[in-house]
This record gives structure tokens, sequence and C-alpha cells, in this order.
């Protein structure tokens, strides 16, 4: 609340230079109206401190000896960016969580340590690095994006050693679908996100999240227009068909309907009910609609695999990549459904769905770096930067970088230091990230920030002057990754478990569909589709003008369109 952001007299100006020292006693008070209040947690916010964190450092000794709370986030240490609101909303979103989260995670890593784990407990970052509990207990900010951000892990196991691929990953769970790119091997870095409305500055891999997965609701609006989420059924109720009292049908429901999934047990002690899926569809969906069942229920398909075809374009065409020289990376458990058509609208060669595609970002954590991000503010022309200066601050970075890398167990060979700088047009507000090599060169930096405006925005200023406003150094920990033994290639023609009636859809309507455990398909077998295929942690589908094959790494790879 308002009451308790309480200011302290004391001013840094706009160079680092300290025009007004910090006065103590301000800092006294406050501490006693958080005292009085009960306050938990405090997050210090002072002017110009990424400049410099002096007074800030100050704030906080002061605070930990006036005030009787441990949770002190200075936002001059959390994210030390331009910007007073951004880096302002940053800490405080970091003192909110650290309570929390800081200490669930410590009592888990001791009860490890105590259990026999060796080493502490890694966690993954937003930034798609690992990092352990110790280093990120004063910055849990960091671990916002978590979840999703293993997939970066994920799609470097989908390339061949050494291969820097075009991927892009669309990982569909119950009630949300993450897509992600990867171009020429790289996932982009971004600092700027948006959670529950607070604006975060935190070194973030791009991820673009809608609300669109197995647990949608489908449902029909006043107008008497179809609609597919974003509302989720959860794991209870759930879909209808699980039979634990939810009424709504969902894109689960619409499956089971189609065929597409078996009725019967499903993992967790649930039952699909396919009685249960057709009623709520028929009453939900197709009578207000004057529909089929079936038509309904492949309207809820076609509609969600819309929804997904425009996520997907939001990160790819939208970011000026042409999706025709990408694989689509279709995982989570509801990802093979419907890679192979979402694949299809984006003009996609191949669909790439992982065998283990309902576990990928868990398998993405195991195939993750260690990874630390630091930068500071660093204000200079391209052309005319002081190049003593310059290494200073990189030198400063590094040696920081070291000793987080060194601490988590990583010397020499087994870690890897890279520097990048912001960049941006004379009067453009935000900057563009540009990788350095080994010697700092200011044609090649242009060169790349061109490339990358081009691609961004579509067009670029030629000669324009060009300002350095941050450096940036990313050390990582290079974990060694010895990939899972590969089961031997197909020796003969798979056999079918069962022959079952799949909505194909309209223009094909039913067809009496091959059904393949996973288990039977190696490496090396071609099936022409329709098909279905049951996995331990997926279904997938592939459509009747698609050719499956089991690549190298023993995932499905659907050429997409194949069959003439």
């Amino acid at each position: 609340p308002r009451y308790l952001r309480l200011p302290v007299r004391g001013r840094i100006d706009a160079d680092g230079r300290e025009l007004a020292p910090l006065v103590a006693e301000d800092v006294d008070a406050a501490a006693k109206v958080f005292a009085e209040e009960g306050v938990e947690s405090v997050a210090v916010c002072l002017f110009n401190s990424f400049l410099d964190g002096s007074h800030e450092r100050a704030a906080g000794a002061r605070l930990a000896k006036s005030w009787a709370g441990q949770w002190i986030s200075l936002s001059s240490e959390v994210m030390p960016t331009m910007g007073e609101y951004e880096r302002s909303s940053t800490a405080v979103v970091n003192a909110y969580i650290a309570p929390k989260v800081t200490s669930y995670l410590g009592a888990l890593d001791q009860q490890l340590r105590q259990l026999g784990l060796p080493r502490s407990l890694l966690l993954l970052q937003s930034n798609g690095g690992a990092v352990s509990v110790d280093q990120v207990a004063s910055r849990p900010v960091m671990l916002v994006l978590s979840g999703p951000a293993a997939g970066v892990g994920a799609l470097k196991g989908c390339a061949a050693p050494g291969e820097a691929p075009n991927l892009i990953s669309m990982e569909i769970g119950g009630t949300s679908c993450d897509v992600m790119v990867m171009a020429k091997g790289q996932v982009p870095v971004a600092d700027e996100l948006v959670i529950d409305g607070y604006h975060l500055t935190t070194p973030s891999v791009e991820i673009h999240t809608v609300g669109a997965g197995g647990g949608a609701i489908a449902w029909v609006d006043d107008a008497g227009l179809l609609h597919v989420g974003p509302q989720g059924a959860g794991a209870r109720p759930g879909p209808a068909a699980y039979g634990l009292g939810g009424e709504n049908p969902t894109v689960t429901d619409a499956q089971l309907v189609l065929g597409r999934l078996r009725p019967g047990p499903l993992a967790g002690g649930v039952t699909l009910d396919g009685k249960l899926a057709r009623q709520a569809i028929e009453t939900k969906l197709a009578r207000p609609l004057g529909l089929s069942v079936e038509d309904a229920a492949s309207g809820v398909i076609r509609l969600l695999e819309q929804n997904l075809l425009h996520a997907v374009e939001r990160l790819s065409i939208e970011r000026g990549h042409n999706p025709a020289t990408f694989t689509l990376v279709a995982a989570g458990g509801a990802g093979p459904m419907h890679g192979a058509e979402v694949a299809r609208a984006l003009g996609c060669k191949r669909a790439l769905l992982p065998r283990a595609a309902g576990a990928f970002c868990a398998m993405g954590m195991l195939q993750s770096d260690v990874r630390q991000d630091y930068m500071h503010v660093f204000l200079a022309d391209l052309d005319t930067v002081d190049r003593t200066g310059l290494d200073a601050g990189f030198a400063e970075l590094e040696a920081r970088a070291r000793e987080a890398l060194d601490r988590e167990g990583f010397a020499n060979g087994s870690a890897a230091l890279s520097r990048e700088i912001d960049l941006r047009y004379d009067g453009q507000q935000w900057p563009v990230r540009v990788a350095l090599g080994a010697a700092f060169d200011a044609a090649a930096a242009r060169q790349q920030f061109e490339a990358e405006h081009q691609r961004l925005f579509g067009h670029i200023q030629p000669g324009g002057k060009l300002g350095i406003t941050a450096l940036r150094v990313v050390g990582r920990g290079l974990l060694d990754w010895t990939p899972p033994k590969m089961p031997s290639p197909q020796a003969s023609a798979p056999k079918p478990r069962e022959q079952r009636k799949v909505w194909i859809d309209p223009a094909h309507g039913w067809h009496d569909v091959p059904v393949y455990d996973g288990a039977d398909l190696r490496p090396g077998c071609k099936l022409d589709g329709p098909l279905l295929i049951q996995e331990r942690t997926t279904t997938a589908f592939v459509g009747p003008r698609d050719r499956l094959e089991v690549d190298p790494r023993d995932d499905f790879l659907v050429h997409v369109g194949a069959i003439a």
C-alpha cells in the first residue's frame, strides 16, 4: 500500500556522483513504521542506484540493524538497470516472493544434502540456465519463468551435436501453450516481461504463452460464436470425461469424442469416460450451435489449432522468421495431437513429436548448463567509445561471473564467458542486444545490430549514430550430458495394436485408423498416415497426407504433406 512506500533523503546524480549523502535517520524512521505495521519484506529502490548502489547498500545495512525482519531486496543488486519504474517493480516482486520461495528452497536443499545429495540443488532460471539455491537466494525473481524456460535445454537435445538448428517449440499442457523459437541454435533472451501486470527487468528467454491446452474449456457466447479457452478446467474437476464433476466440455473431451483418445484408465487414477465427454459437447456446444456432436467436437479442435497457429506466428513471422525454414517441435502432453496440423498451416515441412513429449521441459532441465547473467549501465558512442573504460567494465563483470561459477564448482575448461552490449540509435528508447567476439570490433557490432534491427523492425538507418547503453557478460558452467543409448533399428514392419474409428476432418470423416504402441516403433521405421501412436506421456496423431519416420534420436518426425 502507498503509505508503506517511504522516502529517504540523499541523491546520486545522473553521472553516478553523490550530490547529497543518505540520511540514516530517515532509514531508521522507515524501519520503525515497518516494525509497527508487521512488514515482512522490504525493497530498497533509490534514485540512480543503477549507476552507484552505495546508498542502497548503506540503507540495507542500516535496516538490518534497526529492523527485525531479514528479507531486504536492493534494486541495484537484483537488477541494476536504467528505468526507475521497471527496476523498482522488479525489486518489489523479488521482495514479495523471497520469504516463501527462498525459505522453501533452502529447506528442500538442506534436506536433500542430509539425504546424501553431494552438491546443491540446481534450479532453472528464466534465462534458460541453471543455478544453485545459494546463488539464487537473493534474487528469486530470476525463477519466475523457470518452467517453460527449460524448453531451451530440451530444444538443444533435439539437435545433432554441433548443429545450429532452426526450431519452433509449441509445448502444450493442460491449460496453456508455451511457444519458443530457436534460430540458428540460439533462443533470444530479453530483459522485459510482464507477470500479472507487473513489469520485470530480468534476463528471460523469449516465450509467448496462450491459454490453449488439453483442459481448455470450449463455450458458446451470447452471439452464438464458439470459443476455446482461455479458461481451463484444471485437474479437478477437469474435463467432463474425468467424471469428477466437471460439466464443461474441453479439448480433451473433443479428442475423446473424435476417437483420437482412448476411453479408459489414465495416469493418476483418472478414467476417461466417452459418454460423459459426448454428453458435455452435445448439451453445451452441439445443440446451441445446431451441429452434430462430431462437427462440434471437430470445430473445437480446428479453433484450438487456429489459436495455436497465431501463437506461433507471434514469435516467428512477427519477429522476421520464415516458419517454412523451421521444424515445428510439438511437445507437452497434448502437443503431438496438434503438431502436424499446425505445422501444415505454418508452411513447415517437418514436425518433430518428441517421444517423451509429456516430460519435455523435465528433460530440458537435465540438458541445461549453469548460467549467470551480469550487466551494468555503460553510456557511450559506439564509434568513439573509450576502450580502456569498456575493457575495465567487461573485466569487472567477468570477474563476478568467474567467482560465481567457481563457487558452483566450475573452473577453466568447464566454464565459458561471453560478452554482449546493448545498442540503440540516437534517440531510440529500446536497445537491441548484440553478441561480441573475443575482441571488440565496432564495425562488426554495427553490422550485427543492423541485421537484427532489420529482422525485428524491417528497417535501419544507414550510417546512423549508435550508442552503447549497457555491458553484459554471460557466464556458463558447462555440464556433461550423455544422451541415452538409442534402441536398435527397426527390424521388421510394426503391427498396430488395434484399429479404431477416428474422425479425421470434415473432408475425410470417420476412418478405421491403425493405433501403434510407441514401444514398437524404432529408428528407421516409416509409416504413412493417418495413424495414432500411444506413448507413455502423450498420444500422437498423424494425418492422412503425412509420413511418419522414427529419427536417429528415437523421436517421431512427421514429413508434412509428403503423401500426394
